[in-house]
């Protein structure tokens, strides 16, 4: 840690701008939330900044001491830095902060605060739903209510359908995954859990039982998908895997697309043998012609398990408590660490 300049001190506010799309700042800075994050910083007026290279940009970052990031942030290199000699924080107001913090930042010793834990309630809440809603075939029966106009009876129902004691996989407890664990509590369920770092009595303390990754998938009738992608899980969802799923079995995915081998769940999806609710595909827009499109089987959103609407108020909100408890010395209480960093999405 090389950076020498002091924090600003308890009782002044300090000196922040904002840096990101201006299409992210119309959706997220209301003016409740601008004038929120004006009483614990001297906000430096908009418009947001957007490019680092600017003459304006570099006057503005030139006493900045604290940034606050969202979507389309620039990246904070090493030139952008020298821009800004007094910056010592950085408060991004979404989740993943790979797309601008840079190894330059961490060498200057600036801190760092993400509001990835407001990001995964949604994320968790729509992974919940689409558990509860797949174990009842909510949807599909829906559809066919729809078609045939004809109720089935509900004595003659499969006895695999419902939630009572119905095994949900986790793979990988990450952030997202906790919450998941957190919100399933309530329900009549078998939660299992994938994630090698995760030792036995930390898994007893979650409430869920480890498992090899063969075994989860075998063993659930649900499998969630939570681990980034990284180059050791690429692809980690398999054929194999996929293939050993039980006759009906949910794939649910809210991670990432690459996380899973799309093409053998294409296959497996055309044999009828499981089902799949995808938020996240690989690419993250499909093109029209994909054969996913084509499977019946599979329920694809539009990336919409994350933050919106009225949710990115709490990203917001988040960000101004953690720009509040900086300026008064108090440390991030959602900090990112550099060690950390190749394990989060």
């Amino acid at each position: 840690m090389t950076g020498t300049i002091p924090l600003a001190p308890t009782g002044r506010r300090p000196r922040a701008a904002l840096a990101m799309q201006p299409g992210t700042a119309s959706a997220l800075l209301n003016a409740r939330s601008l004038a929120a994050l004006s009483q614990v910083c001297d906000l430096a007026p908009l418009p947001v900044l957007d490019d680092f290279t600017t003459d304006r940009a570099r006057a503005v970052l030139a006493d900045t001491e604290l940034l606050v990031t969202g979507w389309g942030c620039p990246p904070l290199d090493a030139v952008a830095l020298a821009s800004a000699p007094r910056l010592r924080a950085v408060v991004h107001t979404a989740g993943s902060v790979r797309g601008h913090i840079t190894d330059a930042c961490w060498e200057r010793g600036i801190e760092v605060s993400s509001a990835a834990a407001a990001n995964a309630l949604p994320v968790a809440e729509y992974t919940v739903a689409m558990i509860l809603l797949s174990g009842k075939r909510v949807l599909e029966r829906a559809h066919a209510y729809r078609s045939e106009r004809h109720r089935d009876d509900s004595l003659t129902t499969s006895p695999t359908l419902g939630n009572y004691r119905r095994s949900v996989g986790i793979l990988s407890a990450s952030l997202i995954g906790r919450r998941v664990i957190e919100l399933l509590r309530p329900y009549d369920l078998r939660v299992l859990l994938h994630d090698p770092y995760v030792s036995d009595a930390e898994a007893a303390e979650l409430g869920v039982r480890p498992v090899g990754l063969g075994e989860l998938f075998a063993q659930s009738d649900v499998v969630s998908v939570h681990t980034p992608l990284l180059p050791a899980t690429r692809g980690l969802v398999s054929r194999d895997l996929l293939m050993s799923m039980r006759p009906d079995g949910v794939l649910l995915n809210t991670a990432r697309g690459a996380v899973v081998d799309q093409d053998a769940l294409v296959d497996v999806l055309r044999m009828d043998r499981i089902r799949a609710v995808l938020d996240v595909t690989d690419p993250d827009r499909l093109p029209p012609g994909h054969p996913l499109w084509e499977c019946e089987n599979a329920l694809i959103t539009p990336h919409l398990a994350g933050s919106q609407g009225n949710e990115w108020q709490r990203l917001v909100d988040l960000a101004v408590g953690e720009a509040e408890r900086w300026a008064a010395g108090d440390g991030f209480a959602h900090p990112v660490r550099r060690e950390r960093l190749a394990f989060l999405a």
